[in-house]
């Protein structure tokens, strides 16, 4: 078992998220990105994988007994800051609010009210009669029922004569 190993363990076992990480080794002065923490949690055959060194796991483990036992001036109870961590966990399972609702399909309907422009009656809207929207329904699809007449190929037009000329 390598750095890496026990340092993913680390991470389940507490439920650590990488920014959480990176809090805990601002304790101990010790910067690092979030990239840089996401190469040790990596498979060992991926190209960014990073081995994680003695120094580093060494300053993790300081700044995590700070972080959950506190300081000698301000102690801390190391159960609450795991419970904690387990609230903060942002929400994966779908709420009744994020679950996928399909809208309803758009359907005309016969009752339109008339238009009203903001200001004066300059232009009266005439609505269409019932006779002239029977006639012809436009929903702005193409019918399936109608079809086009296929299109003639060009190359049918023209008669080959096989190399031999008329006469």
């Amino acid at each position: 078992m390598n750095n890496n190993d026990i340092f993913k363990k680390l991470r389940v076992a507490l439920q650590l998220r990488d920014d959480q990480i990176v809090e805990i080794f601002e304790l101990v002065d010790f910067r690092i990105s979030k990239g840089e923490i996401g190469n040790f949690f990596r498979n060992e055959d991926h190209p960014k994988y990073v081995d994680c060194g003695d120094q580093v796991l060494r300053n993790f483990l300081n700044a995590l007994v700070i972080h959950l036992r506190g300081t000698k001036e301000n102690p801390k109870n190391p159960m609450d800051v795991i419970k904690s961590h387990k609230d903060n966990q942002p929400q994966t399972e779908r709420s009744e609010k994020n679950i996928y609702e399909p809208k309803k399909p758009y359907t005309k309907t016969g009752n339109k009210s008339a238009f009203k422009p903001k200001t004066g009656d300059k232009k009266t809207f005439k609505p269409k009669t019932e006779s002239s929207s029977t006639d012809k329904k436009n929903t702005g699809k193409p019918k399936f029922s109608e079809k086009k007449p296929a299109k003639q190929n060009p190359v049918e037009k023209f008669k080959f004569s096989q190399g031999k000329p008329k006469k």
